[in-house]
């Protein structure tokens, strides 16, 4: 991996922003997961840009109630903070037993084959769904890490790989996880958003593990000047999303690199905007809380926790648990864990 700039250590205030934007995004996606374009527009002027709060969450909760985006990221964050360093065993045992208690809002199909193959006893790094299926669930928990370990960014590439293998094993799909997290650690310098090096970075980063989302992430810097009704006309012509029998995706897919990328575009778009830069990222329709909650963990990692109101991240639980303070609290003690001395 190419460094375009020097390691730039975080704060643990970014770390809990982008847990925390992460968080949140998923919550306000989830109401129109999977609706067209039109139907997330809607939403997004009259509910989210009037200052309402949505009426309903996932699968029949209210609203604020967290889906396997940040339920996942938090299994990740609490295996880190456990242990004091990554361990990939760990995480996949949570998982597992993540999925064997039932309590997993929304999971995809590659968490559940990777829940029955490591049930089985399958190794956590042959776990993963194979190639062709290129979904984005490693790349939707990954943010955080990019704020914990980007002035390692060699330790952040493995790791960043080694929990996608665990769900994943496309090459697309570790890609995008990476572009997420390096994204987030590339947001979480100081000074001003500079589009082209900021995409062009990224393209180095993934270029080993898949060149052809290294060639689809150089090519969103001309989107970023564009609105989301021009922008979604440009990503089409793109063509970053393969065909997907049996699928019929309404907006932006849940295919890896497509959903990473939009989630790119809608940080750059807004990059110190963090409410708009949501808003925009949910606009597009399709796979809305991943789309969101990916946006959210690079925006977070700018902003840091200020950067997200209480009028709807106070809304944000897990059953009966894991509020707004929760989730701040775990990504500082991670964040501390992994800074202790010896």
């Amino acid at each position: 991996m190419r460094l375009s700039a020097p390691p730039v250590h975080a704060t643990a205030d970014q770390v809990a922003g982008s847990f925390l934007g992460l968080a949140l995004g998923d919550a306000l996606g989830a109401p129109v997961e999977a609706h067209p374009p039109e139907e997330a527009a809607r939403y997004v002027r009259t509910t989210l840009r009037a200052g309402q709060l949505p009426t309903r969450g996932p699968e029949g909760h209210r609203f604020g109630q967290v889906t396997d985006d940040t339920q996942l990221c938090r299994e990740l964050l609490l295996s880190i903070a456990a242990g004091g360093r990554w361990n990939p065993e760990d995480f996949a045992r949570r998982l597992l037993n993540l999925v064997a208690s039932g309590s997993l809002v929304g999971p995809g199909p590659a968490t559940l084959a990777a829940a029955r193959q490591l049930a089985l006893g399958v190794p956590w790094h042959e776990a993963g769904l194979p190639a062709p299926y290129a979904g984005n669930g490693a790349a939707m928990r990954a943010g955080p890490l990019g704020v914990l370990y980007g002035h390692r960014p060699r330790i952040l590439a493995r790791i960043v790989e080694d929990q996608a293998r665990i769900t994943h094993q496309d090459p697309r799909s570790t890609a995008a996880a990476l572009l997420i997290a390096g994204g987030a650690a590339i947001a979480a310098r100081r000074g001003p958003i500079d589009v082209a090096a900021f995409v062009e970075e990224l393209g180095e980063w993934v270029e080993p593990l898949d060149p052809g989302t290294a060639r689809a992430v150089r090519r969103l810097e001309p989107l970023a000047r564009q609105p989301v009704p021009e922008a979604t006309a440009s990503f089409r012509a793109l063509r970053l999303e393969p065909p997907q029998p049996g699928l019929s995706w309404r907006g932006i897919s849940s295919h890896a690199t497509s959903s990473a990328c939009w989630s790119l575009y809608a940080f750059l778009r807004h990059p110190d905007e963090p409410w708009e830069a949501l808003c925009t990222a949910i606009e597009a329709g399709g796979d809305t809380d991943t789309l969101a909650a990916m946006t959210g963990a690079i925006s977070g990692a700018r902003a840091g926790v200020a950067g997200f109101t209480e009028r709807y991240s106070l809304h944000l639980r897990d059953g009966g648990g894991w509020g707004r303070e929760d989730l701040v609290m775990l990504a500082r003690c991670t964040f501390a864990a992994i800074h202790a001395g010896p």
